[in-house]
């Protein structure tokens, strides 16, 4: 195998600075993950009432979820699509397309008219909506943890891999933020633990129309990167091919599948952690259902009901904010340990605790006699949760896209990430909420399905290579080496 000198690598100059390769990566994660989880926090508190107000609370929001879901069943096709032009053309525009696509299809949503003014029409455009987002991330991720790690300096992938992943408990907080603030701001004539007619009616547009001015910063910022080091070596050596998808099923199906199911426990944890905990948190209990169901004259039946926990959604909001802290901390710090211990020692490790902790559902999130007890064990379990998160999401900017050589690299790590976003995302708040019912309002299966599907990903992980030692420099195409 024939690799270049120590002293070669050590001088040539980067394609990209440092600080150019660490902003566009986060600055364009942390908007995508802005307009996604802006979509999730409506997705529980607008939608189900302004876009599918079907006269069943849990009908409408299973309703509201599966089109949140929707997005994930497009994430594969988008993930082919800027995979291909990634793989052939280069990662700088193929990134500049995805967030622009992203950017324009949130901002329309925060245009869209309601169910009371067109009908059933305003579910179908929030639909295609939805769709353009999730196409969009779907090549959004895998180019933007590829100009972090391609452009790493030697032994630091892992590190720098975890820069687009601080997109996810950034953008976060920047979306549920404003929609705090907003909540704030507007008059609450029954508390400021419920929804307002003015948020209803017009606030919950702000946070969809805000994201126009991320988007020009991160325009701004991915239109002055040049092509990464690997890529044009890949280019000279004429290892890119004219159908990247067609190579990469061919020579690396194994490593679309092992991607797809490390991935997975990844993936449910997170909407758990996100959607279903922000659903079954506010979510009135028995007692608080039947006496507004008393105050405002129309039957209750308790058999029916599915209860949560109870709690105000800004209440309940900053409880999350707290656990995403966390989730950022321990995303910046699972870089340099899986640079140092490598990635599927520190995979296995933090599957395991996901599989444990999914059994404990049950002990954290029932509710109490005591408030302040309920609300310490809620939040304490909010906190585990997405420390959890952290540690197995901050190493996959540099796992998945380890598995696959250069020429197909980009299509590779974007269709393992994008098929799981099926797997996982798009059912995980769906089969959430139908054993959220079957259990009564005990969220006990939830947890048992967390569980099961780290088994799944404990098994791939023990199956893959440990790719913490692979050169992307040499690594340029299956079978080939750098000349």
């Amino acid at each position: 195998m024939t690799t270049s000198s120590p002293s070669t690598r050590s001088t040539a100059a980067p394609a990209n600075p440092r600080s150019r390769v660490i902003t566009a990566s986060l600055v364009g994660t942390t908007i995508e993950f802005y307009d996604f989880y802006a979509y999730a926090t409506a997705a529980v508190l607008v939608f189900p009432v302004l876009f599918f107000p079907t006269g069943n609370e849990t009908t409408s929001l299973l309703l509201s979820f599966s089109v949140f879901g929707a997005a994930m069943v497009a994430r594969p096709l988008g993930a082919v699509v800027f995979g291909h032009f990634g793989d052939r053309f280069g990662r700088k525009a193929t990134l500049v397309a995805s967030l622009l696509v992203m950017g324009v299809a949130t901002f329309l949503i925060g245009c869209l008219p309601t169910f009371n003014e067109i009908g059933v029409w305003a579910a179908v455009l929030l639909l295609i909506m939805r769709l353009a987002q999730g196409f969009a991330l779907g090549g959004e991720w895998s180019g933007a943890a590829l100009v972090a790690t391609e452009n790493a300096p030697k032994g630091k992938r892992a590190l720098f891999g975890t820069f687009p992943q601080l997109g996810a408990p950034i953008g976060f907080i920047i979306a549920n933020t404003v929609f705090l603030v907003i909540n704030f701001a507007l008059p609450h004539p029954d508390g400021t633990a419920q929804r307002s007619e003015e948020f209803l009616t017009w606030g919950w547009r702000v946070p969809f129309l805000f994201s126009a001015v991320m988007v020009i910063v991160g325009l701004y910022v991915r239109l002055k990167l040049v092509e990464s080091t690997s890529f044009s070596k890949a280019e000279k050596s004429g290892a890119i091919r004219k159908f990247p998808l067609g190579e990469v099923v061919r020579r690396n199906g194994k490593q679309l599948v092992l991607g797809t199911f490390i991935m997975l426990a990844t993936y449910v944890l997170f909407y758990l952690m996100t959607s279903f905990t922000l659903s079954y948190g506010t979510k009135p209990t028995v007692e608080a259902a039947a006496a507004a169901a008393e105050k405002a004259g129309t039957p209750f039946d308790a058999a029916a009901y599915v209860p949560g926990l109870g709690f105000g959604y800004t209440d309940f909001v900053i409880m999350q904010i707290i656990g995403v802290v966390f989730f950022g901390v321990f995303t910046m710090l699972s870089g340099p340990v899986a640079d140092a211990i490598g990635r599927k020692r520190l995979l296995i490790g933090v599957t395991i605790a996901i599989i444990v902790f999914g059994l404990t559902f049950s002990v954290f999130l029932l509710p109490h006699a005591d408030p302040k007890f309920t609300g310490a064990l809620v939040q304490a379990f909010l906190v585990f949760g997405f420390l959890l998160m952290g540690t197995t999401f901050g190493p996959m900017g540099a796992v998945l896209p380890e598995l696959f050589p250069t020429n197909t690299r980009y299509t590779g790590s974007a269709i393992s990430y994008n098929v799981s976003s099926i797997l996982g995302a798009a059912l995980a708040p769906i089969v959430a909420v139908a054993l959220w019912a079957a259990g009564d309002g005990n969220p006990w299966l939830v947890g048992v399905y967390l569980s099961g599907m780290g088994v799944l990903t404990l098994i791939a992980v023990l199956l893959s290579p440990e790719t913490k030692d692979v050169d992307y420099d040499d690594n340029i195409a299956a079978g080939a080496t750098a000349p």
